[in-house]
């Protein structure tokens, strides 16, 4: 199945009295590149959501980013810093003496006063957050990866279109092909006519020089093989692989043999049509660079 490498994801849990989102969010790039933004206390799940992710995800700029909020468990345990209290509190008071300032100390004194209080991160099983972030994790990577496909569904069916637009084109080119030498003998033999007069003309040259002539501008080998790289084409369309880098090698040959073609034309009919397919290809390279 082809997908898109522009996706998003979001999921957002609840587990065992904390709260849990993440976002997975990714564009173009030719490899696979991850980062993270994580909370500094979670900076240790970074690698596990990288391997995560990489189960599912084989090409993008991927971005994952984690929120998690405490509902009931106290993670934090807050103390009061007896010694620095103290010496605060003497010293203010020993400054009020000092400068016959009024003894106003109060609770909220001592919420200012700097290093009164000592915050104490509790212990957490470091396991239990990534079972839960990876539950939660999971469910972002399933929507995530569920609109790359819906995208690349609709990129399918507008290469496919353009698929069928160039293989029309180059069934005119074959039939303006053997046109274009029929046209050129005959003008070959028009010439030869006036220049010889009433002189016997020499057929067999005629036959010769248009022989030469058509095996020159021959496309016969080009359109066999664009045909059968359409052929290729919608066989990797149709695939369950990852198929970005191969669809965008075909597009290369595609481009070749359209350009051969193009060198060869001596159909002003033939010249156009290489210019149309040529844009028609352009527009399919530009959606397989956002194929996974």
């Amino acid at each position: 199945m082809i997908r898109s490498m522009t996706g998003f994801g979001r999921e957002h849990k609840v587990i065992d009295g904390r709260e849990y989102l993440v976002e997975i969010r990714s564009v173009n790039s030719r490899y696979y590149e991850f980062t993270a933004k994580l909370p500094r206390q979670y900076m240790y799940l970074e690698e596990k959501l990288k391997t995560l992710l990489k189960e599912k995800i084989s090409r993008g700029k991927v971005e994952v980013s984690l929120s998690v909020y405490n509902i009931k468990s106290k993670e934090t345990a807050v103390t009061v810093n007896d010694l620095v209290v103290e010496n605060y509190v003497t010293a203010m008071r020993e400054a009020g003496e000092k400068f016959g300032l009024k003894d106003d100390l109060s609770l909220n004194s001592i919420f200012k006063m700097t290093d009164a209080f000592n915050v104490v991160r509790a212990d957490v099983d470091e396991e239990e957050i990534w079972l839960a972030v990876k539950e939660t994790a999971e469910g972002a990577l399933e929507k995530f990866v569920k609109m790359r496909e819906t995208e690349g569904e609709k990129m399918k069916a507008d290469i496919l279109e353009k698929l069928s637009n160039i293989e029309a084109m180059i069934e005119k080119v074959c039939e303006y092909s053997p046109e274009t030498v029929k046209a050129y003998r005959e003008r070959l033999m028009a010439k030869m006519t006036e220049i010889l007069e009433n002189k016997q003309i020499d057929e067999q040259r005629i036959l010769l020089e248009a022989g030469i002539f058509a095996e020159k501008i021959a496309v016969d080998e080009e359109t066999v093989r664009l045909k059968s790289h359409f052929e290729q084409f919608r066989k990797m369309l149709d695939t369950e692989e990852h198929v970005g880098r191969k669809l965008d090698f075909l597009v290369q040959e595609l481009n070749r043999e359209t350009n051969t073609i193009g060198s060869k034309a001596q159909d002003l009919r033939i010249t156009r049509i290489v210019v149309d397919v040529k844009s028609e290809i352009e527009k399919i390279r530009e959606q397989i660079q956002n194929i996974e």
